[in-house]
């Protein structure tokens, strides 16, 4: 475990980088207006949650370094990851165009897709394990143990802050989601500004490097 001092400096400055508005903070926040608390926090829970399960062990591995030295890879991911993001966007779209007599399709992701496809949605972002690879070892002290286990510890607590962070923006934006739900006409129009945000989302994240 790495000492107190350089544990607690490292949860300050994940802290603050976290609290940057992200391309995860703003697809959480279009999940919280567009379908309520419920799907936000779930897409929340599988972006750091259920993705971590599969970052940390690669983490550990250094399968990282892989993409970092191979930008084919790097690319070949992350136009996937922004493809993914667009299909969304405009499945969104689509739905809420349906005649003002079908049900609106808030619910028509469960908890559980949600948690899925935001776990996708961050697996397939490589930045956030580059991110790592790069990050955590400026805290980890050799002398202090098995760097392995430090480099553990210090993801699995970026997980959880990032959880506190994007559940934070989860709650605010699902709030207001929740509010405006029982007005058919005012939440059609939620759905598409929350499907045209993750389109914009996607096409900004497939021209950025």
């Amino acid at each position: 475990m790495p000492d107190l001092p350089t544990y607690l400096g490292f949860v300050a400055a994940v802290l603050l980088m976290q609290a940057v508005p992200g391309p995860d903070t703003i697809l959480v926040a279009a999940r919280g207006m567009g379908q309520g608390l419920r799907i936000a926090l779930a897409t929340v829970f599988g972006m750091t949650v259920l993705a971590g399960l599969i970052q940390l062990p690669l983490l550990a591995l250094g399968i990282g370094e892989i993409a970092q030295s191979h930008p084919a890879i790097f690319d070949v991911i992350r136009v996937a990851g922004a493809a993914y993001l667009v299909w969304l966007g405009l499945g969104y779209i689509f739905r809420s165009g349906r005649a003002s007599s079908e049900p609106l399709p808030r619910d028509a992701t469960s908890p559980w897709r949600a948690a899925t496809q935001g776990m996708v949605i961050n697996l397939m972002n490589p930045n956030p394990l580059i991110f790592m690879l790069a990050f955590l070892p400026q805290f980890v002290d050799p002398a202090r143990g098995a760097v392995v286990m430090q480099l553990l510890v210090l993801g699995a607590t970026q997980k959880v802050t990032g959880f506190g962070v994007l559940g934070a923006v989860a709650l605010a934006a699902g709030r207001v989601g929740d509010r405006v739900a029982a007005r058919s006409g005012i939440a059609r129009w939620q759905v598409r500004v929350a499907g045209a945000i993750l389109v914009v989302l996607g096409a900004w994240l497939l021209v950025s490097r």
